[in-house]
């Protein structure tokens, strides 16, 4: 599928780029235009994640083949024939999408769709936050749609410097410290990804069936292939200790953006200083760049690696999982109390992650995508009361329910979503994968379970008390949600009931690639499946 000569990925990657020159380009008096160009774009974005979706084939499985990808664009992009001792440099312009990837195309646009909405009451210098905005979109989804991994590393830095301003100049009062602290946190982990995917480079060869030439590549299927792993590299064989280190720094680099314990810490400072909007993209999107890319990148690169630190893995996962739900329990303030939630809900997509088999994967899977929603609605739902009362603290509401009762009926489908009561999203994908860790390691995940009780537990006493109770006097006065925040939420909580009861539309996405993986690790890594 291809338009004016460029392919469907292309124009969902790069029409945000169009809004940001667009945007740049109108007067900075002119605020209305500059915002409903900016939504303009991120709805022709959705428009064509919605093509994508109605167009993807369920029965491909992509992972390791080309032929299993589906919207394939690939094009020479640096070609330099000899460069001294180095060789020849090839880098492809190659995007296409799978089972894995293709729920995250369609999350990424629809949240940027709503952080636009939800941006609408930024006044300092719109202009520059909204083409920041269109710029961290493109980045983002340019992650989930790269098959080259020099490409996949360029996009993934784009992102780094405007979520750095984003957060540094509109967030709150100590915004310069949390945005430098994402700011090392992340560069520290693409420094990582940097070292280990050169390693991979100058490991892998291909030959041109043009020429006949052997060298390097940065295509990632190729180097899911061991058969193209040169003889003597750093990194051919398996289980050898240099496979293990790199895919120790592939993994620290991703698990600093999901974010893994013990690499959280930027993550509460971040949500807590960020606007509204950028938190709902944080949360919603940046978080699923690194559950993602273990899955895209260090499982079927490192078979081996990913199978000898399945137990580890799977212990990091149940201690985000309870460690985080312990720690928003103790909050007071209603945003930071999100954010350690989203630490905790992460905590079950590793877990699903580590199972390695097929209810595993799927349950991660469809908890990245059900944790975008659901987070980016109660983000929203925490911006909505502090746009009116100027204060997060949980102590400082109560009784809110009479005097804001839609408000209180979209929060009560959010946190029911988000402690995983049955009929809503987030209860189908935890269930999936506690069901495929279950099978793997027994223990590790009923100790897990008892994150879903504090779940519980820091939810509904969140419920209690900011909507129960005596409606404070300061607040008697305090309007109900209006359209704009409504038009943010509601799409939301569509997408949340109907995939809590119908799940199989986003399920039957990822099937075929789910398998494939679990072979392509099982097999590859040394291990005969049963």
């Amino acid at each position: 599928m291809s338009f004016l000569g460029f392919g469907i990925l292309s124009w969902a990657t790069f029409l945000p780029i169009i809004g940001m020159v667009l945007v740049l380009l109108l007067p900075k008096e002119n605020k209305s235009a500059i915002r409903w160009s900016a939504a303009f774009f991120t709805a022709l974005q959705v428009i064509l994640a919605g093509i994508i979706y109605i167009n993807f084939n369920r029965g491909m499985s992509g992972i390791n083949t080309q032929e299993g990808f589906q919207f394939v664009e690939k094009a020479t992009w640096i070609d330099i024939k000899s460069v001294a001792w180095f060789g020849r440099i090839h880098i492809d312009y190659f995007m296409g999408i799978d089972g894995l990837s293709v729920l995250m195309v369609i999350l990424t646009a629809i949240i940027s769709f709503i952080a636009v909405f939800a941006s609408w009451g930024i006044v300092k210098s719109i202009k520059g936050y909204f083409a920041l905005l269109l710029l961290l979109d493109t980045g983002m989804m340019g992650v989930f749609v790269s098959l080259d991994f020099f490409l996949f590393y360029v996009f993934w830095e784009i992102m780094l410097l405007p979520m750095y301003f984003l957060i540094g100049v509109w967030g709150g009062p100590r915004r310069e410290y949390a945005a430098i602290k994402f700011f090392l946190y992340t560069l520290f982990g693409s420094v990582l990804i940097l070292l280990a995917m050169l390693a991979l480079y100058f490991s892998v060869s291909v030959i041109d069936p043009a020429t006949g030439e052997k060298f390097h590549t940065f295509n990632m299927l190729a180097m899911m292939n061991p058969n193209n792993f040169d003889p003597g590299s750093i990194l051919s064989g398996l289980n050898t200790s240099w496979r293990y280190l790199a895919f120790i720094g592939l993994f620290i680099g991703f698990a600093i953006k999901v974010p893994i314990f013990p690499f959280h810490t930027w993550l509460p400072d971040a949500h807590v200083e960020a606007p509204t909007a950028i938190s709902v993209i944080l949360a919603g999107v940046l978080l699923k760049m690194g559950t993602y890319g273990l899955l895209r990148v260090s499982f079927p690169m490192f078979p081996d690696a990913t199978l000898y630190y399945q137990i580890p893995l799977a212990i990091l996962g149940f201690i985000n999982i309870v460690y985080g739900a312990l720690v928003a329990m103790a909050q007071t303030d209603f945003k930071k109390l999100i954010a350690y939630s989203s630490i905790s809900h992460m905590g079950v997509v590793v877990l699903g992650m580590a199972a390695l088999n097929t209810q595993g994967l799927t349950g991660a899977v469809f908890q990245m995508f059900n944790h975008g929603t659901i987070t980016a609605m109660l983000f929203l739902i925490v911006g909505v009361i502090y746009d009116r009362a100027h204060t997060r603290g949980l102590n400082d509401f109560g009784g809110l329910m009479n005097q804001m009762p839609k408000y209180s009926g979209v929060m009560v489908i959010a946190f029911f979503a988000a402690l995983g009561l049955p009929g809503l999203s987030g209860f189908i994908s935890e269930a999936f994968s506690f069901l495929g860790a279950f099978q793997s390691f027994k223990a590790i995940t009923i100790a897990s379970t008892l994150g879903i009780v504090l779940t519980a537990a820091y939810m509904l006493w969140t419920l209690q008390r900011v909507f129960l109770g005596t409606l404070p006097d300061k607040w008697k006065s305090l309007p109900d949600i209006n359209g704009r925040e409504l038009f943010t939420l509601v799409p939301l909580a569509i997408i949340v009931i109907f995939l809590g009861i119908y799940p199989s539309p986003a399920i039957d996405l990822m099937t075929s690639a789910v398998n494939t993986l679990v072979n392509v690790v099982n097999q590859n890594g040394g291990m005969t499946l049963p």
